[in-house]
């Protein structure tokens, strides 16, 4: 058996597989409704690093009474995880503050003037982006806006490497997760030593390196008792949520390509060669096949606010209507809404527009034409919107979509999301009954040796839809997303 944990922003998931056949054993997740994101500030996004690992722990109890004996045969363990956190912790371990997440948009201005200082030719040619909102500026706005916590800080970790140190008691990273430290430099193929130097990172605080596939600790005693496993099992395979899910769908090779619609909405294509955009707005990153002198990256466009957008529309529902329902309303209104546009960027910071947070806005609303299922699916369509926005940025890279990959998940379970984002990003979808917990579990029995590598990690994976774009839509959907475009572009202007 193979066990993957997806350490997510909204919930932890669990999943067994049977390394045999590749095929779900069982899987769980915790907690059953949304974790809470603090936001102390306006743009900040903050979490307790221990709430993780508690609900890691339920999500295996959960997990364990699902699969019975089963449940003592698990040889290896694989972490999926929420990118770009910090996570500092002192000497005993015991976290410093609370975690900064993928979301927060404190250190926006800390990364550019890092940007201006050392030059936007030498970060695009050594790191592929700028520091931007990432984790090395987030623990440098630390620095110069908490010196007393900052002083305190023994190391700092990334949320997968602060959940296998719960596990192992090892504190160490990946070369992929350098990379979303934007701490890698690809020209050298190093630790990006004049990124520390320029914030004044010591070196010492950074975890050690360990290959993505490969042993990275073993079960201490106490973990083993809380998960209810061996001591012992290996831990072999960590990487962030979207390089995993693109490796849980099997995209390993330049030209493919994966999609995501969870809280945030995420485009990643892989690619053989550097690629960056020279204003930062689409980011390269290490991906998990990359190997010395095979080069393979993971190019990511996020749009932040995505699924969180409906969550927050049930909410003002009232909670009760299941999203199964909001679906079906959403379908009851036409294609392009009749006119309403809805504009998703409300969870801070968005890259695709410069690191720019305009905030979530509705535009085109009638009262006496626009009811509850055109709010719905003019929700849907500005989502798929936003994230063909970033595709534009993605095709001036060289990175050309024809088939997305995508887990049947989210907002994948809509059929009329599916096809929107088909046909207005002309791709065929391609939808898998899998998820980044499966995906970890499946990178585990790599990493554990138990598969020869990551092409022999699928049996089992099976695609359960195809959706081709819908041509009798294409013009409707181009004009709409033409004028969307149109008023985005104008307000980020003013």
């Amino acid at each position: 058996m193979l066990l993957g944990f997806d350490v997510g922003s909204s919930s932890i998931k669990a999943a067994l597989l049977d390394a045999a056949t590749g095929r779900l054993v069982a899987s769980a997740t915790s907690p059953e409704v949304e974790l809470e994101i603090s936001a102390p500030k306006p743009g900040w996004a903050e979490q307790d690093p221990d709430t993780w690992w508690q609900h890691v722990v339920r999500s295996a109890r959960a997990l364990r009474a699902k699969a019975g004996k089963r449940w003592t045969d698990v040889r290896a363990i694989g972490i999926s995880y929420q990118m770009h956190g910090l996570v500092a912790v002192d000497k005993a371990g015991v976290p410093v503050r609370p975690a900064i997440i993928w979301c927060d948009s404190r250190a926006v201005a800390t990364g550019d003037a890092a940007f201006a200082a050392l030059g936007p030719g030498v970060c695009l040619r050594r790191l592929l982006n700028s520091p931007g909102n990432f984790t090395a500026s987030r623990l440098a706005w630390v620095k110069a806006n908490e010196p007393a916590v900052f002083a305190r800080i023994h190391k700092v970790m990334l949320p997968g490497d602060y959940v296998a140190w719960r596990m192992t008691g090892e504190v160490r990273t990946t070369v992929s997760g350098l990379s979303e430290f934007i701490l890698w430099d690809f020209e050298r193929e190093e630790t990006a030593a004049f990124v520390l130097d320029h914030f004044g990172i010591p070196r010492e605080m950074l975890p050690d390196t360990v290959p993505t596939f490969a042993p990275q600790g073993t079960l201490a005693a106490a973990a083993a008792s809380e998960l209810g496993l061996a001591a012992g099992v290996p831990v072999t395979y960590r990487a962030g949520d979207q390089p995993n899910n693109a490796f849980s769908l099997n995209v390993l090779s330049p030209g493919e390509i994966a999609a995501t619609a969870g809280t945030s909405g995420v485009v990643y294509g892989v690619a053989g060669r550097a690629a960056f955009d020279e204003r930062s707005r689409v980011n390269s990153f290490v991906h998990v096949t990359h190997a010395p002198g095979r080069p393979r990256l993971g190019v990511l466009l996020c749009v932040s606010g995505t699924g969180i957008l409906y969550r927050w529309l049930r909410g003002i529902l009232g909670g009760t209507a299941g999203y199964d329902e909001l679906n079906a309303a959403a379908a009851r209104a036409p294609a392009g809404s009749d006119g309403l546009r809805v504009f998703p960027f409300g969870n801070g910071a968005e890259r695709t527009l410069g690191n720019a947070n305009p905030g979530a806005s509705i535009r085109g609303l009638d009262f006496n034409r626009h009811g509850l299922p055109h709010l719905l699916r003019a929700a849907q369509e500005g989502i798929v919107f936003a994230l063909r926005y970033g595709l534009g940025i993605m095709r001036g890279m060289g990175v050309v979509p024809v088939t997305a990959r995508a887990g049947q998940a989210n907002l994948f379970l809509s059929p009329l999301f599916a096809s929107t984002f088909a046909t207005v990003t002309g791709c065929r979808v391609e939808l898998y009954s899998t998820d980044g917990a499966q995906g970890a579990a499946r990178g585990a029995g790599v990493g554990a040796g138990i598969y020869a590598g990551p092409g022999e990690a699928f049996a089992g994976l099976v695609a359960v839809k195809t959706i081709e774009p819908d041509p009798a839509l294409a013009g409707l959907y181009a004009e709409a997303c033409g004028t969307w475009t149109e008023m985005l572009e104008r307000a980020l202007s003013e």
